[in-house]
């Protein structure tokens, strides 16, 4: 009786289909492309990250896939988070990034958002930013004090981004005399107005952007620094106040808030419901890759900050944030109103 159940067990095994057997990791990635899909025009901040990611993270994901990147832009790189969430296969062959600020816009924002952001496979930060207004050295407005008698006019990109929400902060609570310029397409469109006089200069704008896409701008001295958006200063401005200096205790709940997109810098996530094996070989690859000492020595050449914040940290943060209480996120809301 036990000789004819293992044959029957063994003929049953015999006639499984051959796509039955659990496919691995590596077998699953090997010989394919992995799409990163980039919010911003090309030349801008977020994309020269995703590229450098892009050379190095084949190494040390399983199967070793070729990486390949496309930039969607548009809203603010809403319509990448947008199609991420939604259109991207759920499969592990596609992830992107997209500003750092959308992970918390259906909470306070007024953005048309198609996702629910605890939901997103994060795959961590490439760095936990530091970011600046500031104008172009010809501008009257170069410093805090000017801001609040001066009229002036800052670039945007769309609902829901850095440039856009830190504009509507800064005027709607400390009365700065600013004026939003927005939907520029990303940090390069953005530059490029500054250049030709649209705008006096961006809010919102990451220092470590500023280093790696106009490094010859610091020592030639292109820009004022009116004072930073996060609480962190960048060490070499010390002398430069954060907004959190001009703030009372209830403005600096709100700017929590608000600024904690800052922890995520250069997030980067994947679509919701990816295979768990998957899932768990993307954010293993991502953090291995910001520790390998050549994707390291690029970033450095590229002024890149890396400061790395991990998936579980990012997704734990962003459970945190939707925790937050009701009338401090209301608060919030009407600050960032356009």
């Amino acid at each position: 009786m036990h000789r004819l159940a293992g044959f029957i067990l063994g003929l049953a095994t015999v006639a499984m289909p051959i796509g039955a057997k659990a496919q691995s990791v590596a077998e699953f990635y090997k010989g394919k492309n992995v799409t990163i899909i980039v919010g911003y025009t090309a030349g801008g901040g977020y994309d020269i990250y995703a590229r450098a990611l892009g050379r190095y993270m084949g190494r040390h994901l399983p199967g070793n896939p070729n990486f390949v990147i496309q930039n969607l832009t548009g809203a603010g790189s809403l319509n990448a988070a947008n199609n991420i969430y939604n259109v991207a296969p759920k499969d592990g062959t596609v992830f992107g990034t997209f500003g750092r600020g959308l992970a918390i816009e259906p909470l306070i924002g007024t953005a048309r958002v198609q996702f629910d952001a605890t939901k997103f496979t994060w795959l961590g930060s490439g760095t936990n930013e530091i970011s600046l207004c500031a104008t172009w050295h010809t501008s009257p407005v170069k410093t805090w004090q000017d801001a609040l008698k001066l009229g002036f006019a800052v670039g945007g990109e769309g609902a829901g981004s850095d440039p856009d929400t830190y504009a509507a902060f800064v005027r709607n609570v400390f009365g700065v005399k600013l004026k939003l310029v927005t939907g520029y397409h990303g940090t390069s469109d953005i530059i490029l107005a500054i250049e030709r006089g649209e705008v006096d200069g961006r809010c919102g704008w990451s220092w470590s952007s500023i280093k790696s896409t106009r490094p010859r701008w610091i020592p030639e001295k292109k820009l004022n620094y009116l004072f930073h958006m996060s609480e962190v200063k960048a060490p070499e401005l010390p002398h430069i106040p954060t907004i959190h200096d001009f703030a009372n205790d209830r403005q600096k709940q709100i700017l929590r808030l608000v600024t904690s997109r800052q922890i995520i810098g250069r997030p980067f996530a994947a679509p919701p419901g990816l295979p768990a094996d998957r899932a768990e070989a993307l954010r293993r690859a991502f953090d291995a890759t910001l520790k390998d000492p050549a994707f390291l020595a690029e970033a450095d050449k590229l002024k890149l900050e890396v400061d790395p914040v991990s998936g579980e940290d990012v997704t734990r943060l962003i459970s945190e944030l939707y925790a937050t209480p009701k009338d401090i996120v209301e608060e919030a809301r009407v600050a960032i109103k356009p």
